[in-house]
């Protein structure tokens, strides 16, 4: 069995590999290729803490991400999050691979919402506004700008002081950032592209503040009850999400009715239509598929087997 550590793992990842790893996941999961399995969601002893499985099968990868939540371990100065993939044998189920992935998961989630954005948003597109100055929050931003020309990103948080953190973190790393603590409106009225990064429960903005031609990639909602974004908002856009079967149960869209939804992997095969015009409002939904964790761990032991 091959086992790979979170620092092997943290040393190999880049935003490179998880785009090109979740796009052909994507692709994968619009197939008869993969089965998706429903999301195990459990709570922890401590409140709010939380751990999911997410499993998936193909002809060459099987097995699931395990994913981990305390909140509390900031007062630790330990993460918050924990990820292992495990990836069992598809001719005989005995377990080959063991790859921790925590910051990987990190990567993986952000490549989700880049690959989104590469194929939904205007590629005039400059202007990024996130919601959250969180764990997730910087990663997006990187992963992003790495598919599209961005000027200035401007992020809309509740903490000052986290926000000013976090914009000075991207600062150093050459992009133009400002902090807006409150100002939801402000921060839709000047996007081209939002990205919601929270772990909200209501919608963050009202959908009138949201410009046309606006893209909008949602990926704090991964299990019921959930919501960054207005259902107002679902009339007058285009909808697309990861996997619709998860996304309508737990996901963004678990709150809309009775819309069409389009998985992106049909998209980037060019079986179904992005955007449309320059004027549309698209929404992307990642609730995060169990397919994207075993293609990006399939790269990662690759690219070790090559390295060693």
């Amino acid at each position: 069995m091959q086992y790979l550590n979170e620092a092997q793992t943290a040393n190999l990842i880049t935003h490179q590999l998880a785009f090109s790893a979740v796009k052909d996941a994507f692709i994968a999961a619009t197939t008869d290729e993969a089965t998706l399995f429903p999301v195990v969601n459990a709570a922890g002893p401590q409140t709010d803490s939380m751990f999911s499985l997410k499993s998936a099968s193909t002809a060459t990868l099987v097995g699931w991400k395990t994913g981990s939540y305390w909140p509390g371990n900031q007062a630790k100065n330990m993460p918050c999050h924990g990820t292992n993939v495990f990836l069992l044998s598809p001719e005989t189920g005995e377990l080959v691979a063991v790859v921790a992935a925590t910051q990987v998961n990190a990567y993986r989630t952000a490549a989700a919402d880049a690959v989104a954005v590469d194929y939904l948003a205007r590629k005039n597109a400059t202007v990024l506004t996130v919601f959250g100055s969180g764990h997730q929050a910087e990663y997006e931003v990187l992963a992003i700008a790495e598919v599209r020309d961005i000027t200035k990103v401007i992020v809309v948080g509740r903490d000052s002081n986290r926000c000013e953190a976090f914009i000075k973190r991207l600062v150093d790393k050459g992009l133009q950032a400002e902090c807006t603590v409150g100002s939801a409106q402000y921060g839709c009225e000047n996007a081209d592209i939002i990205v919601t990064a929270t772990t909200a429960t209501a919608p963050l903005f009202e959908a009138c503040w949201v410009k046309a031609g606006t893209h909008i990639s949602a990926m704090g909602a991964d299990k019921v009850g959930k919501q960054e974004l207005p259902v107002e908002l679902y009339h007058d856009a285009s909808l697309f999400c990861d996997y619709k079967a998860q996304s309508l149960v737990i996901g963004e869209l678990q709150h809309s009715e009775n819309v069409l939804v389009t998985e992106i992997g049909h998209v980037i095969t060019s079986h179904s239509v992005g955007r449309v015009d320059n004027a549309e409002i698209t929404i992307f939904d990642s609730s995060g598929i169990a397919i994207q964790d075993l293609f990006v761990a399939a790269k990662l032991l690759a690219l070790s087997n090559e390295s060693s």
